[in-house]
């Protein structure tokens, strides 16, 4: 696609919605824009940041998509949002920007990150490798940075780690990332896709276009993704720690093992590992893959794995008051990754959870919970949904708070000493907060000020 002289639509007006229009604006493209926001609010964002020339559409004149050669879309719009369906019927193609970043044409190489759970942290520890290894080094996509604000700075021996959603890979159609990992799948965002063979069929927009050049690394231990073998066309790489593989990264005796064409290696210990939980093992594994395809030596990923502190809002420690440890996980944003985070806790915890509601199933959480829970403490739109379902797991210490500060302060009354206060909502944010980082700076704060 030349993006030259188009009339282009813009939906949403954040970070994404910005870095494209400032893209776009820059080749001469005549430019819209859709948000929900009052038009009064979005002419005053246009204005701070000198897009003036940029023209306003409301649902009211969404007839003008007709003219359209394109739209560009945020990735939190959902796919039946009204617009996004006017424009498909009038056969305009809607695109995501990691779409728009490729069309473009971003220089180097690509490495693209998606999974349920792991994509942040699997992102940021493979950009500390790459950098680690004197690489020059791009991390973008779904984790604040907008790929279109750094796609003309990235050079030909340049290295792009993006982070992928699948709200953002739903509306790719040509992305071709050279390596490719994909952490796992289990149910999330059901509100959003529909079903979940809707959500895994945007995960796997992946490796759609990817080539016997390109590699894909996947986890074994998934059935979803074993389900592959034999099924793409770019190179597999499979990493387990289950089971030993004949080949692909596995775990023996507490050292990671990669094997392939019958030669075997020892890239690092268990002890190396400086993140908490078994789901960061199996995160470091995927990372390994991408490493082994990219040549990266093991001395390089060693260190880089040692010096790694995870992400913030990840069972991120903040502090320990009378005995009790406070963890912030409000990156736990699904029952899977609330899961991992509960069980990465030694002893007991008391659970802060609850939030918007995406479909989920609550009872699997609730089995791990019915084991290592001293007590359950439920805010936002699904905690009646939650306590029901603990109800019926012979969960009975259940708080219902109405908002973050109730929780903490009740959370720190009912713990005991040696406990873990552990804040994974296993819900979105968007019934209280803007977005699971506000959330996360919340619950932190409350409780640096407990200190003081």
């Amino acid at each position: 696609m030349l993006i030259k002289g188009k009339k282009i639509l813009v939906m949403g007006i954040g970070i994404t919605g910005l870095s494209a229009i400032r893209m776009l604006v820059d080749h001469n493209n005549e430019i819209m824009v859709y948000d929900e926001k009052p038009s009064e609010d979005i002419r005053e964002i246009l204005l701070l940041n000198g897009l003036d020339q940029v023209e306003i559409m409301d649902s009211e004149s969404k007839f003008l998509l007709q003219e359209i050669d394109f739209v560009v879309k945020s990735p939190g719009i959902p796919p039946n949002h009204h617009m996004i369906q006017f424009a498909e019927d009038q056969e305009v193609p809607v695109i995501s920007d990691i779409e728009l970043a490729f069309n473009i044409g971003i220089h180097g190489t690509v490495i693209g990150i998606t999974g349920t759970n792991g994509k942040t942290t699997s992102t940021m520890l493979a950009g500390e490798i790459l950098k680690k290894a004197g690489k020059q080094t791009h991390l973008a996509g779904n984790m604040g940075t907008g790929v279109l604000q750094v796609v003309e700075e990235v050079g030909d021996e340049d290295f792009t780690v993006l982070e992928l959603s699948s709200f953002q890979l739903e509306h790719t159609f040509l992305f071709k990332p050279d390596v490719a990992l994909i952490t796992n799948i289990t149910e999330d965002h059901l509100d959003w896709h529909g079903s979940f063979e809707n959500y895994m069929a945007s995960k796997f927009k992946i490796y759609e276009n990817q080539n016997a050049d390109n590699y894909l690394i996947l986890n074994w231990d998934d059935i979803h993704l074993r389900k592959l073998q034999g099924k793409v066309r770019p190179k597999l790489v499979w990493f387990s720690t289950s089971e030993e593989l004949e080949e692909g990264v596995f775990l023996r005796d507490d050292s990671l093992i990669y094997r392939m064409a019958g030669d075997e290696e020892r890239v690092l210990d268990i002890d190396d590992i400086r993140i908490p939980g078994r789901h960061n093992v199996e995160n470091i594994c995927g990372v390994v893959g991408i490493m082994k395809t990219l040549k990266i030596d093991n001395e390089t990923i060693r260190d880089a794995v040692r010096n790694f502190r995870g992400v913030e809002h990840r069972i991120e420690f903040v502090r320990e008051i009378k005995g009790i440890s406070y963890y912030n996980d409000s990156k736990g944003t699904n029952v899977e990754s609330t899961i991992k985070a509960v069980q990465a806790m030694e002893g007991q915890i008391v659970l802060i959870a609850g939030g918007y509601d995406k479909g989920a199933d609550y009872s699997e959480l609730m089995d791990s919970l019915a084991i290592k829970a001293r007590a359950l403490v439920l805010t936002g739109e699904t905690s009646e949904k939650m306590r029901k379902s603990a109800l019926e797991k012979g969960i009975s210490n259940i708080y219902m708070v109405s908002g973050m500060e109730e929780a903490v302060q009740m959370a720190s009354s009912v713990g005991h000493a040696g406990d873990a206060v552990l804040l994974s909502p296993a819900c979105a944010s968007w019934d209280m907060y803007r977005n699971f980082e506000e959330r996360g700076k919340h619950f932190k704060r409350i409780v640096v000020e407990m200190t003081e």
